[in-house]
């Protein structure tokens, strides 16, 4: 059976673009892998908002993280790209990173330049990076330390100015950065990415959000990525149905005419697997023959 990192490192060989939806945990990964996208992410901003209630502003430890990823790389056969965030720590603790979450069964990861703790850019404003020097040796750090050489590695700039970005970005491609990843509001133009992906000599890894999912065609991220996922899609799908028949729920209090449809009990039995663990019951636990 082809390991999923080296079915990840094939697709990039082959120049595709791999698109990808964000889980949030193990549930919504098994839905993604259902949809048919061939990859997934497991997106800091939905594991933390899921797993504690609360923003994206690196609250959780890296422990915390890995539990998820472990399961949702247990949970799906298609290959899985971690948010690595900025690798917990220095370029020492990157190496560390790494290996966890390749012994989690990634495909890839992600890792960013920002300051740790590290500020969702969706969600502010004020957000701090490395020196690019720092920044450099944690990629280095990141290639030297994965023992699979097809993990993929995503380097991720938050630099804003345009030429700051593309400067980082290329400084990253030449540490072993398979691909380079900006953040929206740096590029706000499809030709700004043609120039970072020119500039960095790498394809891009694209969040599509904001102006990426309002004003870009297929066509045009297929033109510069390498990979291309809707990371909140998945959750805040789930946030809005759940709001909306919790709300109907606890004024109705009846289920028979809530605004969202629910899944079947059969239908979710079947796709949550429960024939197979069935299966698994009738044929290991026999009751002893009296």
């Amino acid at each position: 059976m082809t390991k999923p990192a080296a079915t990840l490192r094939r697709f990039l060989r082959e120049g595709r673009t791999i698109w990808a939806a964000g889980a949030y945990d193990a549930m919504s990964a098994r839905l993604i892998a259902e949809a048919g996208f061939d990859a997934i992410l497991t997106s800091g901003f939905g594991v933390s908002a899921s797993f504690l209630g609360q923003p994206d502003a690196e609250l959780y430890t890296m422990t915390e993280n890995l539990a998820v990823v472990r399961n949702v790389c247990n949970a799906v056969g298609i290959p899985v790209v971690a948010d690595a965030d900025t690798g917990y720590g220095n370029a020492v603790n990157v190496m560390r990173t790494v290996r966890e979450f390749e012994q989690a069964g990634v495909a890839g990861l992600i890792l960013e330049d920002q300051l740790s703790p590290k500020r969702c850019p969706a969600c502010t404003d004020q957000i701090e990076i490395i020196p690019m020097e720092e920044g450099v040796a944690k990629i280095r750090a990141a290639v030297a330390a994965r023992r699979d050489p097809d993990l993929v590695i995503i380097a991720r700039t938050d630099a804003r100015d345009e030429a700051d970005a593309i400067r980082r970005a290329r400084a990253y491609a030449e540490a072993g950065a398979d691909l380079v990843q900006p953040i929206s509001r740096g590029f706000r133009t499809y030709e700004s990415l043609q120039r970072l992906r020119e500039g960095s000599g790498r394809r891009l890894s694209l969040q599509v959000l904001g102006w990426l999912e309002k004003d870009l065609s297929r066509e045009q991220i297929e033109g510069v990525a390498g990979m291309a996922t809707f990371p909140l899609v998945p959750l805040m799908t789930a946030a809005a149905a759940l709001r909306a028949n919790l709300a109907a729920l606890a004024a109705q209090k009846s289920s028979r005419s809530l605004p969202r449809d629910v899944m079947g009990h059969d239908d979710f039995l079947g796709f949550i697997g429960f024939a197979e663990v069935e299966q698994a019951q009738l044929q290991y636990l026999r009751p002893a023959a009296e």
